[in-house]
Order: C-alpha cells, then sequence, then structure tokens
C-alpha cells in the first residue's frame, strides 16, 4: 500500500513537471520573424504600412509573453504560441491588402491621368476659340506655351505610372488639372 501510494505521488508529480516544463516556442519565434521578413518589400511598406508595424507589435507582444513565461517555475506559452499563429495570418493579409491598395493608386493615377489629358485637350479648344487681334496675340500665344508646358507634364506623368510611382504620378496630373 505504502509502495502504492508512493507510485502514485511519484508519477502525479512526474506528469506536473512534465506538463509545466514546457519549451519556449523559439521555432515559432523564428517562423515569425521570418514570415514578417518576407513580406517586408517596396510596396508592403508603400501601401500598408499601418499593417506591417502592427505585424511588428505583434511579434513584440509575443515575445513579452514569452519573456513573461520564462520567468515563471512552469511557464506556459499556449499564449504565445496563439499570437505567433496569428502574426502568419495577418502576414497573408499584409500582402493582400499592399497589393489591392496599389491597384487602387494604379487606377486613380491612370484616371487623373486621363482627366489631366481632358483637361488640357478643353483648354487647347478655348484657346483655339478665343478671339485673335493685336492686342489678344501675345496672350494666346502665350497660353499656347503653357499648354505646350503640360503636354510635356504629362509625358512626365507616364513616366511616373510606368515606374510606379502612382501617387507621384497623381500629384502630378493634378497639377496639370488645375
Amino acid at each position: 500500500m505504502k509502495n502504492l501510494f508512493t507510485v502514485i505521488v511519484f508519477g502525479i508529480l512526474s506528469a506536473f513537471i512534465v506538463s509545466g516544463c514546457q519549451k519556449a516556442p523559439t521555432q515559432e519565434v523564428a517562423d515569425a520573424k521570418a514570415r514578417i521578413e518576407a513580406v517586408t518589400n517596396a510596396d508592403t511598406q508603400t501601401y500598408a504600412a499601418d499593417e506591417l508595424a502592427q505585424l511588428t507589435k505583434d511579434l513584440n507582444a509575443a515575445l513579452e509573453e514569452i519573456k513573461v513565461q520564462d520567468e515563471k517555475w512552469f511557464g506556459n506559452y499556449d499564449n504565445a504560441k496563439v499570437m505567433l499563429s496569428a502574426i502568419d495570418s495577418s502576414a497573408e493579409n499584409v500582402t493582400a491588402v499592399a497589393a489591392q491598395r496599389k491597384e487602387e493608386a494604379k487606377n486613380a493615377a491612370v484616371n487623373a491621368q486621363m482627366e489631366a489629358l481632358a483637361a488640357i485637350e478643353s483648354a487647347k479648344a478655348l484657346v483655339d476659340q478665343a478671339p485673335t487681334g493685336k492686342e489678344t496675340k501675345a496672350d494666346i500665344e502665350m497660353f499656347k506655351m503653357d499648354i505646350s508646358g503640360l503636354e510635356e507634364s504629362l509625358a512626365g506623368l507616364q513616366s511616373s505610372i510606368d515606374m510606379e510611382k502612382y501617387s507621384e504620378a497623381l500629384d502630378s496630373a493634378n497639377i496639370i488639372k488645375e
């Protein structure tokens, strides 16, 4: 009876120690860091900067949770593991958000380019319809030179779109439209 009691107590203590002595999720931390590094690129930094920053905050929170559990005798890393696994799905979201916002920026830049072109054509038509005379000839020539400059700016705008600098292209288009 005494041996049975000793075996039971020893078994319970062994189970408690084994279950309580979890290892820190070092592989999960490495995977989360690698995932964040993999999604960090020019597009995500430009079009999903807030979401990318949130990933880093989530990683830091998980690391802090691991640190807290390391200081305990019987650390439980389950919460940290959940936090680290959430980083993976959030990283996929960052890439998708960046792609969506980049496409939206491209569409906005192309639409603004079309509006700028329409504004230039409208200005040309108005200048062509303007009454010409001795007094207005110099003004009309000045307007034509301005329109020529805007057309050159339009070529620069297309270059910005080609280089995927959509916010720069949008700014240029807005200047042309004014």
